[in-house]
């Protein structure tokens, strides 16, 4: 009897200890059944990862005008840029960088006020990276597309490169641009950068950004920040139905009305005229003739 009576009490500590395990010192849920049990799945978070070129690829297939409109959102306003036709490798190169979110999070590391604001440095992304910062990119270069007539304007949007020593083909950066603040002060540059872009609206943002405190490294004090990249739906649209209407004009052409018609009517009124004037002077000079006798 005692020993069935000792396996009782034995039973009940070990279910009352087996309870009290779920719960810590404070109150809090520590290691308990429940959450040894495995995550669903279906139920975990999504992932905020950044978007990559592999799982962007139906964005990089939205049609875009010849010269798309882009908005770079940055932390001290929007700079609104139109991309060149006639630079395509430039163009199709930022086009798919900001699609697959690549400028996000990234800084204007070098600011020189008279002269540009210069961003789209991966390395920026890491405040330890600090003396790296302006060396780095997507791993290639972009063969130079520089077009005599794109000139280092106010507002030029502009590639950045490593210098002629080390890279005498002139080739751009994969990612890092600029943007021309003065243009008094940048036309030694033309011929020597691809000219890729100009500012179609927020030249004051690039203003305000120039005028910034900076390190003697032409580095901010205060950090601006590239939101995002993106695509001015709106403008890109309504470019689209002009190139679509001129494409139609140009396939269909409405043809001419005849104009050989309106010229033989004046024709016909000088001919009367003529005829009825040799008719009036006949008339006088017989009234003359008359008059004499």
């Amino acid at each position: 009897m005692k020993h069935y009576l000792t396996l009782a009490v034995l039973v009940v500590l070990a279910v009352s200890c087996g309870g009290r395990r779920g719960q810590d010192g404070d109150g809090t849920q520590g290691d308990s059944l429940a959450t040894a049990v495995q995550e669903k799945p279906k139920d975990r978070p999504k992932s905020n990862a950044k978007s990559t070129p592999d799982d962007s690829l139906a964005a990089l297939k939205q049609k875009f005008p010849e010269e798309p409109i882009f908005d770079i959102l940055t932390s001290m306003g929007t700079i609104r840029v139109k991309l060149y036709k006639d630079t395509p490798k430039h163009r199709a190169n930022f086009i798919r960088l900001a699609l697959t979110h690549y400028y996000d999070g990234l800084l204007f590391h070098r600011v020189v006020e008279d002269f540009v604001i210069q961003g789209g440095d991966p390395f920026t992304r890491d405040s330890t990276r600090l003396e790296e910062w302006g060396e780095g990119g997507p791993g290639y270069t972009i063969d130079p597309e520089i077009v005599p007539e794109h000139t280092h304007k106010k507002g030029a949007l502009a590639a950045a490169r490593r210098g002629n020593y080390a890279n005498p083909m002139k080739e751009s950066s994969g990612s890092q641009f600029y943007l021309v603040q003065n243009a008094d002060n940048c036309k030694h540059l033309d011929g020597e950068y691809t000219v890729f872009g100009e500012t179609v609206g927020g030249l004051n943002v690039i203003d305000r950004i120039a005028a910034l405190r900076v390190d003697r490294y032409n580095r901010p004090l205060r950090r601006v920040v590239i939101m995002r990249i993106s695509p001015n739906e709106q403008l890109n649209k309504r470019a689209l139905e002009e190139e679509e209407r001129a494409r139609e004009e140009l396939e269909n052409p409405v043809p001419k009305q005849e104009e050989a018609q309106p010229e033989e009517k004046k024709e016909g009124e000088i001919i009367t005229l003529q005829v009825q004037e040799t008719v009036d002077s006949s008339i006088l000079r017989g009234r003359k003739l008359k008059h004499r006798d």
